[in-house]
This record gives structure tokens, C-alpha cells and sequence, in this order.
């Protein structure tokens, strides 16, 4: 016999399998912005690290627990001068995960979209991506007659932060 278990958005019942909304929201915003500004592959690490530095950034800035909807284009702002270069843009997002938690274990209720948020910061945190060494001196290469010039290993935060930011932009 197949077990059937009861769907919703609200989490309201025991059983009940609760949708990350307000996450995939988040994530399907992320990814349309990176989309229109094609700056990246869909399939690459780079893209991922764009569009979870976004996502992170549309889901935490979300301070009234109800996402833009349409309205998206009034957010832009907000999210630009949150993924400037000039901001401490981890600290936030540590900061903000954690009121988050804070509020969940107050209330009792954690719930998907936090887990969804606290699983890309540790994905971006974690992960290091082969980047160009944006500090090298310039015309100098690490290998004589190499194209690309010197790389590095970067957290995939400080490079998909700035791809989310031109890709707002972009936009």
C-alpha cells in the first residue's frame, strides 16, 4: 500500500510535507536575473554560485516574511547595494541566518526555506572555484604564453556575489 502524505505550503499539521516557498522563490528570482544577464553557463559552478549568493540575498532581505511578487523591479535597489563590493555582505548573511534561526527556535517552527538558506551559505562558504587572480600583476602569467593569465582558488561566495550583482545590472 502506498503512503499518501498530506501537502501544503504552511507546515500546519503533523506529517504535513511543508514547500520551501519563500527559498525557491527566491531561487527562481536568482535565476531569471542571471539568466537575462547570460553572463555564465546555466550548468557551471559559477552560475550556481550566482544565483545561491542572489538567493540568499532576495530571501534574507525579505524582512516582512512576504516576497516582492511583481514587484520585483522595485527590490533591485536594495539588492544592489547589498552585493556591493564595498559591503560586508557575509557578515550580513551570517547575521541574518541567524536572527532567522533565532525567530524559527522562538516560535518553534523552523522549516525548509531556512535549512534550503543555511545549505547554500555552507555550499558557498565551503566551496572553492578556480577564478582568475583579479590581485596578480598585470601582464604577468603564470605560465609563459597562457592566455588566461594566473587563477586562484576563491569561495565560491566572492565570485558568485559580484556575477549576482552584474547580473542585476544587467538586468
Amino acid at each position: 500500500m502506498l503512503h499518501r502524505g498530506h501537502e501544503g505550503t504552511d507546515g500546519a499539521g503533523d506529517g504535513d510535507l511543508t514547500v520551501p516557498m519563500a527559498w525557491l522563490y527566491a531561487e527562481y528570482i536568482a535565476d531569471e536575473l542571471l539568466r537575462t544577464g547570460d553572463l555564465m553557463p546555466p550548468t557551471s559552478f559559477e552560475f550556481r554560485a550566482g544565483r545561491d549568493a542572489l538567493a540568499l540575498t532576495v530571501f534574507l532581505s525579505d524582512t516582512d516574511g512576504e516576497l516582492p511578487g511583481i514587484r520585483v523591479v522595485s527590490r533591485l535597489e536594495t539588492w544592489l547595494s547589498l552585493t556591493a563590493y564595498d559591503q560586508p555582505w557575509q557578515e550580513w548573511v551570517r547575521e541574518r541566518l541567524d536572527e532567522a534561526a533565532a525567530d524559527a527556535a522562538a516560535s518553534g517552527r523552523g522549516g525548509p526555506d531556512l535549512e534550503l538558506a543555511r545549505a547554500a551559505w555552507r555550499w558557498l562558504r565551503e566551496t572553492e572555484l578556480l577564478a582568475p587572480d583579479l590581485n596578480a600583476v598585470p601582464g604577468r602569467s603564470a605560465v609563459a604564453g597562457e592566455d588566461e593569465g594566473p587563477k586562484v582558488w576563491t569561495p565560491a561566495w566572492q565570485l558568485g556575489l559580484p556575477l549576482g550583482h552584474l547580473a542585476i545590472h544587467l538586468f
